[in-house]
């Protein structure tokens, strides 16, 4: 086993639909949903990979890949478009709209295991696309080698319900237990969906669980069948993330990390040695008019805002007129908010029509954030050209 970077192989699934950031999934693929303004989803992920030396990354795409791809460029915005090493784009298979779709995240790692093993990867990291968090997979890449692992778990300890996730109980780093969203969780480490596996390891995994000839569907989701029994079956270890981390996959948890961005008690969106790297497009700088009062908010560059803002984002293209009011507020981009609008816990899409008057609540519970969309279905939106 090693640990070096360039006998490993990162692979970002990123081909779910994102049915829980309905509305802002219906027109594109999850890893593409904007984040703070200028950046998307899958940039997180990525951006880790190429602070942590990774050259071979390999995105498993499915839904509306082709505008996701458009953001991906190649690589390019991530040093990525290298001749022997760099981005990999897999989509799925050819002919009808979901033929060669994956039955969940365990068939589709099995669907890239032998190109995997073709490659010659010793060292397979496994990311989701839709969690924030920094990371420097080099430590990581050592203890999986020191320790001998077949799988390296990491795991974050959090204050909130962890029974939405896979819960981790471990000793002295070595894993003792794993229960995929339980009723009754026995603790708050859970899995941050970052796994780094031995590819040897991983193929006797899949032949203990399937049938002779299977195509890897039975796996379904590999929280319910991989994971559990290579911890039970095999060397597994969990690396601690003391940091920030918040899966992003509901509109619940999509706010609050913008609120968090915001209060800065997110990631730091400002640390030199580990930027968030995107395919940023070209914006003229924002424009805030003499009358306009800001308070502690984000604002991309591209905005005009003239009227009241507090605590909000306000991404590019988003214009606040004279008289209107944004308060806790994600502005995705490309929205007028005219006068006479009141916005309270309001996200507002790409093109979004926003109403004169109050919308949303001043108070809103869980799963009651207002979100507003354009009402036609797009192919796109302004972050890519």
């Amino acid at each position: 086993m090693n640990g070096n970077a360039s006998h490993t192989v990162a692979l970002i699934l990123a081909g779910g639909r994102g049915s829980r950031l309905s509305p802002l999934t219906d027109a594109r693929p999850k890893p593409a949903v904007p984040l703070a303004g200028s950046y998307r989803l899958i940039d997180v992920a990525l951006s880790n990979l190429t602070h942590s030396q990774i050259r071979d990354v390999w995105v498993a795409e499915q839904y509306r890949p082709n505008l996701l791809n458009r953001h991906l460029a190649g690589g390019r915005p991530w040093d990525l478009d290298g001749t022997r090493h760099g981005l990999r784009l897999l989509p799925p298979g050819e002919g009808d709209a979901e033929d060669g779709f994956s039955e969940g995240n365990g068939h589709a790692l099995f669907q890239q295991l032998e190109a995997v093993e073709e490659y010659g990867a010793q060292t397979l990291i496994v990311l989701s696309a839709d969690h924030l968090y920094q990371l420097d997979l080099r430590p990581v890449l050592d203890q999986h080698a020191e320790l001998g692992s077949d799988l390296t778990i990491i795991t974050t300890e959090i204050l909130e319900d962890a029974s939405r996730y896979g819960v981790v109980t471990a000793k002295n780093k070595e894993v003792t237990g794993y229960d995929y969203k339980p009723d009754s969780p026995a603790g708050q480490v859970v899995a941050t969906e970052v796994f780094v596996f031995d590819v040897a390891a991983l193929r006797r995994a899949c032949r203990d669980l399937l049938p002779a000839g299977s195509d890897g569907s039975e796996l379904g989701d590999y929280g319910e069948t991989i994971v559990p029994h290579m911890v039970e079956h095999a060397t597994v270890h969990e690396y601690r993330l003391d940091g920030y981390w918040r899966d992003l996959g509901t509109i619940d948890a999509y706010f609050r990390a913008h609120m968090e961005l915001i209060e800065g008690t997110g990631i730091d969106l400002h640390r030199p040695d580990w930027p968030l790297l995107t395919n940023l497009s070209q914006s003229a700088p924002a424009r805030i008019a003499p009358d306009a009062e800001i308070n502690n908010s984000l604002v991309c560059p591209g905005a005009d805002v003239v009227g009241t803002v507090e605590h909000s984002l306000i991404g590019p293209g988003v214009r606040v007129e004279k008289g209107a009011t944004v308060r806790r507020c994600v502005l995705i981009g490309d929205v007028t908010v005219p006068a006479g609008a009141h916005l309270e816990s309001v996200i507002a899409d790409h093109g979004a029509e926003i109403p004169t008057g109050r919308t949303g609540q001043t108070k809103p519970g869980p799963g009651n954030i207002t979100v507003l969309v354009e009402k036609r279905t797009d192919e796109g939106d302004a972050l890519t050209p």
